[in-house]
């Protein structure tokens, strides 16, 4: 049986599909991790304590040895796409009552759920497509990116925009693994390739525990909404990210379009936000759906922007010097 491939047709399928087993099986048999109790109880409720071992193997990754053109550019995607979901988040939280639509065809709509799909680029695919379309400063630049991964930021970001606040002690628990996985992997490159392998393979254990907090009614309903919710997100992200590239950074445009994604480390947030600040438990469980959703969109979507405006590009170029295209079929 090809399990590993099948799920992998998928978008993101090592993290969508176990979601949504545990959200099957929560639905069906609720009372299961009460029931089974022991590990297999612990492994139904306990997606912080594993999300908490994943963002340090992420952090054994992060690397801030680079270039300057490669720290600017970073830092600059970094900057743009967290401003870009705290102005967003304070938008919509001047529009939603109570930050969260309980009726009509938005509901399950917070803004929890649209910072936090905001919030994140999915570096592993952006950096895909900049080793086919960018260049090695481009694609070096997601070692700075990775930085968004987790809840951290997008506390910062509520906090930024006046939406709410954390405790101190919640933000500096909520970042500490990663900051000393950052420190481990800096200083020891064993250590660093130690972990690499951990980071992929935690995915699925936290995507099914996060599901065994959810209800597959809601998170199915919640389909068409986060459809738009990744279209959002590559809208909003993808226009303020392009014009960065474009005019702070002097590229292309092709790296700000390949950030304008949602990680697929998102769909932790939304509960790790739930367990710093209690009003928002009751609108995580959708936020997380809709968040799901926004990863699948943008896994599809971006490529096929980011190909298409490439094309683009090459279009104008042989249109402004048709010698490259006398070139290239002499090459040939």
């Amino acid at each position: 049986m090809q399990i590993k491939k099948t799920i992998e047709k998928v978008p993101g399928g090592m993290m969508i599909i176990p979601l949504f087993l545990g959200a099957i099986i929560n639905t069906l048999f609720p009372a299961t991790a009460t029931t089974l109790g022991s590990f297999t109880g612990a492994l139904l409720t306990g997606a912080l304590p594993i999300l908490a071992v994943f963002y340090f193997c992420v952090g054994t990754q992060i690397s801030f040895v680079g270039s300057p053109v490669v720290v600017k550019k970073g830092v600059t995607f970094l900057v743009v796409k967290i401003g870009t979901a705290a102005l967003v988040g304070l938008i919509a939280v001047n529009i939603m009552p109570s930050e969260y639509i309980t009726g009509g065809f938005f509901a399950g709509l917070s803004v929890l759920a649209i910072v936090a799909s905001m919030n994140e680029t999915n570096v592993g695919l952006y950096m895909a497509l900049m080793s086919q379309y960018g260049t090695e400063e481009e694609v070096g630049a997601g070692s700075i990116m990775m930085l968004e991964s987790g809840p951290f930021l997008t506390m910062v970001t509520f906090g930024v925009a006046g939406i709410a606040s954390f405790p101190w002690e919640f933000l500096v628990g909520t970042i500490l693994p990663l900051v000393i996985g950052v420190t481990i992997g800096s200083l020891d490159k064993e250590m660093k390739a130690f972990f690499k392998p951990a980071v992929p393979i935690l995915i699925p254990f936290f995507a099914f525990a996060l599901g065994a907090g959810m209800n597959i009614v809601n998170a199915v309903r919640a389909g068409l909404l986060g459809i738009l919710l990744g279209l959002m997100v590559i809208i909003i992200t993808g226009f303020t990210l392009f014009l960065a590239d474009k005019y702070i950074l002097k590229g292309s445009g092709i790296a700000g379009l390949a950030a304008a994604s949602s990680a697929g480390a998102v769909v932790t947030v939304p509960v790790a936000v739930a367990a710093a600040n209690s009003k928002y438990e009751i609108m995580a469980a959708d936020a997380t759906a809709l968040c799901a959703a926004s990863v699948i969109i943008t896994a599809i979507l971006t490529p096929i922007i980011v190909a298409w405006y490439h094309k683009r590009l090459e279009k104008k170029k042989l249109a402004e010097n048709p010698q490259l295209a006398v070139s290239e079929l002499t090459i040939k």
